[in-house]
């Protein structure tokens, strides 16, 4: 027994069950050299002993010395994709006139402040990565991307753990999202929730998310990783908010991103037994790294604990201290009949 979870062992099985599960990333040409990085440690850390197979998208054709070049990391099936008509670019519902406005307002503001391509990718990221015709009848992904670190073996199959316990959403790192970008998403959030009262379950995990007012205390989960039950994108619901949000144009006036919009729904849509955190995941992306702290998980990483954003993260703390809340108890809070 190398792990536990409760009484589960967590260990490599011998004879891997493989499940309906893909490693997804969306990556450009130029994101070759980090690509074959992260693709190596996953390799390394998890799917060697695995096998599950990667899904690479991207908005123009992969180039031959790209895929050759990740297909030389791994030993298991890569698909190559690019991104379909109306999932890359501006949302049909907004003012390309208003968008460069934004832009130019918003330049120094903010990292990405001018970006129309980060918006894109947010864009896709919430609302279309699912519907891929690569990922189409996938029931769980996990997102990886270049140039992080995996810092932790994975001796066992996390899609397995997800049917296992039931679980919707999985994160390693929970920071607060920047102010500035998300100026209007939680007004926006609330008029969705007083037009789909119906849409929601009797109790949710919202507390995470809102502060003493009763306002979106910018807790997010860090979806650069993120594993998920894709049922949870493809819901009713979800759909209906991801649209809601698409027509009132943040993704470009502002700069939601697909963490708070990823965030928010899982909150409001799931209870805090269907969400997962990778305690046992070390991983770095750029900004921010967690490694475990507890010693029969930091046995089999490779990081300082003492480095670890988690450690000290409030939005962390939330995740470990609060609990579910009915949905009577959160339209009351939000003051919604």
């Amino acid at each position: 027994m190398i792990k536990q979870m409760g009484e589960k062992p967590w260990r490599v099985d011998r004879k891997p069950r493989l499940l309906n599960a893909a490693i997804v990333a969306l990556v450009r040409n130029e994101n070759l050299r980090g690509m074959r990085s992260t693709l190596r440690q996953v390799e390394d850390r998890f799917n060697r002993n695995y096998g599950y197979k990667y899904v690479l998208l991207n908005d123009v054709p992969f180039t031959d010395e790209f895929k050759q070049g990740v297909q030389a990391m791994v030993n298991t099936k890569v698909e190559f994709g690019l991104l379909q008509n109306g999932t890359w670019g501006l949302s049909p519902y907004i003012s390309e006139d208003k968008v460069h406005q934004k832009l130019r307002e918003n330049q120094h503001r903010y990292i990405y402040g001018d970006n129309l391509k980060y918006r894109f990718m947010c864009r896709f990221q919430s609302g279309f990565i699912h519907k891929h015709p690569l990922l189409k009848d996938i029931d769980y992904y996990w997102r990886i991307e270049p140039d992080v670190e995996y810092y932790c073996d994975m001796p066992y199959d996390p899609f397995r753990l997800f049917k296992d316990h039931k679980f919707k959403y999985g994160y390693t790192i929970a920071p607060p999202e920047k102010p500035e970008t998300v100026e209007t998403l939680w007004e926006t959030t609330k008029e969705w929730i007083r037009r789909n009262k119906h849409l929601l379950p009797k109790k949710s995990f919202a507390s995470f998310i809102l502060d003493n007012n009763n306002n979106y205390n910018m807790c997010h989960f860090w979806s650069n990783f993120e594993i998920v039950d894709l049922s949870l994108y493809r819901s009713e619901a979800y759909q209906s908010y991801f649209d809601f949000l698409d027509r009132a144009g943040g993704f470009f006036y502002e700069r939601w991103g697909d963490a708070p919009v990823h965030s928010i729904a899982a909150a409001l849509l799931l209870t805090k037994s269907q969400i997962h955190w990778f305690e046992d995941v070390g991983y770095h992306h750029v900004g921010y790294q967690h490694c475990p702290q507890p010693r029969d998980l930091h046995l089999y990483c490779n990081c300082n604990p003492r480095d670890s954003f988690t450690a000290t993260s409030p939005c962390q703390q939330r995740y470990n201290e609060l609990d579910d809340i009915t949905k009577k108890e959160l339209l009351a809070r939000l003051g919604i009949e």
